[in-house]
């Protein structure tokens, strides 16, 4: 039987779990329409597990951008794990290593914020099995709905078009997450960066856009951090 804070954390990860569903479906349909192999499309999401990054990567794959390309953009994308690490890994430190990395792997997002609210709330959970209720409900849905999208993404006609969906996803991701001054800042400087730098040679407007988006982010953070001091 599954402890009791296991379950705590899947409970606690349902809600956005909803959420989570097209979102997955939709990654799975674009990777079979870059032209990725079912396997390859299955194996990227598993090995990666990265919404954002994923989608980035899928159509820069699209495009035939470099290699080099697509791993820079889908780390730059990624650049707040490290915060995301840095800040929940006092709460790991009694974990074996091998834990630890797994714990690692399913750092999301949603994961960080469910748990890292119920950690410093002091109420006595078992923290490695409430994280990987938490994380590990994540990791399974969006892996079921990426195979999902796979399958049904090898059934569509190109004629179809499907490809509009990864930046209506982005469009709804980015709605979502413009909370405050910083982020809208760097929203609008990273969309204008990768629209300008449509035209650039080896595809490089999105890895462009995404390094002066995180860059106009912190400057305009640091800014406001230091006018309330």
């Amino acid at each position: 039987m599954l402890p009791d804070d296991f379950r705590a954390g899947v409970r606690a990860a349902l809600p956005s779990l909803l959420g989570l569903v097209p979102f997955g479906l939709v990654a799975g349909i674009a990777a079979v329409n870059a032209g990725l192999s079912p396997f390859q499309a299955i194996g990227l999401s598993a090995v990666v597990f990265a919404g954002a990054a994923q989608l980035a990567a899928i159509d820069l794959l699209a495009r035939d951008a470099s290699l080099a390309v697509v791993v820079v953009t889908a780390v730059v994308i990624n650049l707040r794990m490290a915060m995301y690490s840095a800040s929940i890994a006092p709460y790991f430190e009694s974990f074996r290593r091998r834990w630890a990395v797994g714990c690692s792997y399913l750092l999301t997002d949603v994961s960080y914020a469910l748990s890292i609210a119920e950690f410093t709330d002091e109420s006595g959970t078992d923290r490695r099995w409430y994280y990987l209720g938490v994380a590990g409900a994540i990791w399974a849905v969006w892996q079921l709905t990426t195979v999902a999208g796979v399958l049904l993404g090898a059934g569509i006609p190109e004629s179809w078009g499907v490809g509009f969906a990864v930046p209506l996803v982005f469009l709804t991701l980015l709605v979502g997450d413009v909370s405050d001054r910083p982020r809208l800042v760097a929203a609008l400087v990273g969309g204008s960066v990768a629209v300008v730098g449509a035209t650039w040679p080896l595809n490089l407007g999105l890895l462009g856009g995404a390094l002066a988006g995180v860059v106009a982010g912190v400057v305009v953070d640091g800014r406001d951090g230091g006018s309330d001091a």
